[in-house]
């Protein structure tokens, strides 16, 4: 039984790495390149946590959250921004917002590690399956 994370970036590359990273670390690994992609994943399985970009082109990944926050169902799970708007204002606005965590590009993936386990341990999202 593994957790699910979903991947929202837009860059190729950065989403790759992360995915290459999180099953690696034995997740389950999904990615989406923007919002519309994110929606068909939810409405497939949802995740278990999300690892959002916040600039998606000309989205805003928190507009992501705000959905989830509109579905009970999807309400609870962890989202972790990881995002090249690394300012202190920047930051404090993204968790302001209802991320757990905001982690800067690139990412150190000790701290994205240290997160996922805590936010995960934590959530009330869907239960794990086989």
């Amino acid at each position: 039984m593994k957790n699910r994370v979903l991947v929202v970036e837009d860059q190729d590359l950065n989403r790759e790495l992360l995915c290459d990273w999180l099953e690696a670390e034995g997740y389950e690994a999904s990615s989406a390149a923007d919002l519309k992609a994110a929606h068909d994943i939810f409405a497939k399985q949802a995740p278990h946590a999300v690892l959002l970009d916040i600039n998606l082109g000309g989205e805003n990944g928190l507009d992501l959250l705000q959905w989830m926050w509109q579905k009970s169902e999807f309400a609870e799970i962890p989202v972790i921004a990881v995002t090249a708007h690394a300012m202190v204002t920047d930051q404090d606005r993204i968790i302001r917002a209802g991320c757990r965590a905001c982690l800067a590009k690139p990412v150190e993936f000790r701290l994205l590690r240290e997160e996922l386990k805590r936010w995960l341990q934590q959530a009330k999202g869907p239960q794990l399956d086989s």
